[in-house]
């Protein structure tokens, strides 16, 4: 049996760590995110190290503040993971200890996942949570302070001489996320002029009445000469030149998809694909987004962006019919739980999920 034991000193109170430990959008930060549940939950570790697949979990023991118990199964091993808080002077003592209990592992591997993961990613969780609630009773010391102690433990290697420990010490400094908005000009092309209105041409005819013009008759020897009546020359029909006709263009509503495609722990980059299925192409088009309260959108992709307050208005030049255009953007967000905006539209449209 190999077990792998880490030990941290945390200046932050156990209910604090517990939430950490147990909530699901904290949890998913700094470890692995998970499907919901009640006594089972699947935690999504396949692309961590030291694991070759996603993670089935089941609740073994849960007293809150103190002691977690769950069983994890996971490519054909299963393991017990025991998580106790004990309260010190300056604030608590996390034990994290894993035991083997069928299969195999590559224990280093293992071992080198619950350094990264309990004495680095989760102490940032922490130091933000206590950023919400800031005690000033606390004027001594940093936000986080740990000295873990990482062992390997075989039932073969209990012997003197045999035992393998690994002692990790080191410090967390302190993640804050700098806040500041960046603008973009926007500069969208001009809209097209618009056609000229059709001229109609009409030959309208003369107000003047048509002169007469006489017509003499020829006297025979027998008749006696007399004048004829005049004959009047017919007036010209008037002509009109047909007016063009209108062309029909059908312009189609544009869509769009929204998809968080990397999750960070002080924010997010998100992907909006915009569609023009018509057969019209769209001189311009705008993406409206709307982040949280405090966050900022960073570096931007494919589109022209400014900002207003939450709200965020991306812009560019013509979309062809039947194509497409992929906006990428980065949001720094101080609340590690926001993995997303609040909104994605397009011409007044919803995106949909990708």
């Amino acid at each position: 049996m190999i077990e792998i034991v880490t030990e941290v000193d945390l200046f932050h109170p156990p209910a604090r760590i517990w939430r950490a430990l147990t909530e699901r959008a904290l949890l998913a930060k700094w470890f692995a995110d998970s499907a919901p549940g009640s006594d089972r939950w699947i935690l999504a570790t396949a692309a961590l190290p030291g694991y070759d697949g996603d993670t089935e979990v089941e609740t073994v023991e849960l007293r809150a503040p103190d002691r977690l118990v769950v069983r994890c199964r996971e490519a054909g091993r299963a393991t017990r993971l025991a998580c106790d808080l004990t309260p010190t002077a300056h604030g608590t003592r996390l034990s994290v200890r894993e035991v083997l209990e069928e299969g195999d592992w590559d224990a280093d591997a293992r071992a080198e996942q619950h350094e990264q993961a309990v004495t680095g990613r989760l102490p940032a969780i922490l130091d933000w949570l206590a950023f919400q609630n800031v005690d000033l009773r606390r004027a001594e010391g940093g936000l986080t302070a740990e000295l873990p102690v990482v062992r390997l433990l075989g039932d073969d290697q209990r012997r003197p001489g045999r035992r393998r420990v690994l002692l990790v010490a080191g410090a967390v400094t302190l993640i804050a996320a700098a806040a500041g908005a960046t603008v973009w000009a926007t500069a969208g092309e001009p809209p097209a002029p618009a056609a000229p209105a059709p001229t109609t041409s009409l030959v309208m005819p003369s107000s003047a009445a048509p002169s007469a013009r006489p017509t003499t008759a020829r006297p025979t020897p027998s008749a006696s000469r007399r004048s004829a009546s005049p004959s009047p020359t017919p007036s010209p029909t008037p002509s009109r030149t047909p007016s063009p006709t209108p062309s029909t263009v059908v312009v189609a509503p544009l869509s769009a998809t929204y998809e968080t495609v990397t999750d960070r722990v002080f924010g997010y980059r998100g992907e909006v694909v915009l569609r023009n299925p018509g057969p019209a192409p769209r001189p311009t088009w705008t993406v409206t987004v709307t982040l949280h309260d405090g966050a900022t959108v960073g570096s931007v992709s494919g589109a022209e962006a400014t900002q207003d307050g939450p709200v965020v208005t991306f812009t560019g030049s013509a979309l062809p019919g039947g194509e497409s255009a992929t906006i990428r953007f980065d949001v720094r967000d101080p609340d590690p739980s926001h993995n997303a905006p609040t909104a994605c539209t397009t011409e007044n449209t919803p995106c949909t999920p990708a």
